[in-house]
């Protein structure tokens, strides 16, 4: 029987080497084409392709399994649940992949783009510019039942080189690292709880007024500078975050 076959990783140290396959692997799964086999290697396969030991990667499949994403059977082996694409919770740990990771496998519509006066709450973060470029995306699941709507707001240099088509299929924080080649050196994410305004309420068809989740996510390149602001707004009955300190 053929085996879906996972994107491969490079490994950081600074972080918890079991989160980052995890991570790695629910963006493959989340991510992976309606054709791609159900059934994942062995454990001892996927250690090998990530570089890890086997009790690592039992710990990052156990991960999966809690999060509902694969099933394990004694002797038949393990398996992607043919749901996996809806509702599994948002975990940030710090790594650029989390961040790709919460987003992969929707669907997503390009509702606007193009030339945007930046909003006086944001200028600290583009400071030599009145205008940047603007995203406005919808993401639904499988069901096509919207699940966050999100803002991007890129400065114009980079924004130009991004294919609009890839924002039909990736997250900003891919696209702008893998597609565009910009090297980024960190993210910082602000999550806060708010109630829908009118807009909100419209296109994730929640009552005006339901409690959301609000994220704020701020990306910078090598150098310090402010590559791109992101707003989304996830539904608060579809979507949990969880942070993880390590204690160092």
């Amino acid at each position: 029987m053929t085996t879906f076959a996972p994107d491969s990783l490079a490994l950081n140290r600074k972080l918890p080497l079991w989160y980052q396959v995890s991570q790695s692997l629910r963006a493959s799964i989340l991510g992976r084409s309606p054709e791609a086999p159900l059934r994942l290697p062995t454990e001892d396969a996927l250690a090998e392709h990530y570089g890890v030991s086997v009790l690592t990667m039992r710990q990052a499949l156990k991960e999966l399994e809690t999060e509902g994403l694969i099933s394990r059977h004694r002797r038949r082996g393990t398996f992607i649940e043919p749901s996996a694409q809806r509702g599994a919770p948002v975990r940030l740990l710090g790594s650029v992949d989390a961040i790709v990771a919460q987003q992969s496998g929707m669907k997503t519509a390009l509702l606007e783009h193009g030339p945007v006066s930046v909003p006086p709450e944001l200028s600290e973060f583009f400071p030599d510019m009145d205008e940047v470029a603007g995203f406005r995306r919808l993401r639904s699941d499988e069901a096509d039942e919207p699940t966050n709507h999100a803002r991007n707001y890129v400065r114009p240099d980079v924004a130009a080189r991004i294919d609009l088509a890839d924002l039909e299929r990736w997250p900003m924080t891919k696209v702008l690292r893998d597609a565009v080649g910009v090297r980024i050196s960190r993210i910082t994410d602000t999550v806060e709880a708010r109630l829908a305004d009118p807009e909100t309420a419209r296109l994730l068809q929640v009552p005006l007024l339901s409690p959301i989740l609000h994220y704020t996510g701020i990306t910078y390149d090598e150098s310090g500078q402010v590559l791109d602001v992101a707003r989304i707004h996830y539904r608060g009955d579809r979507f949990s975050f969880t942070v993880t300190l390590e204690a160092h």
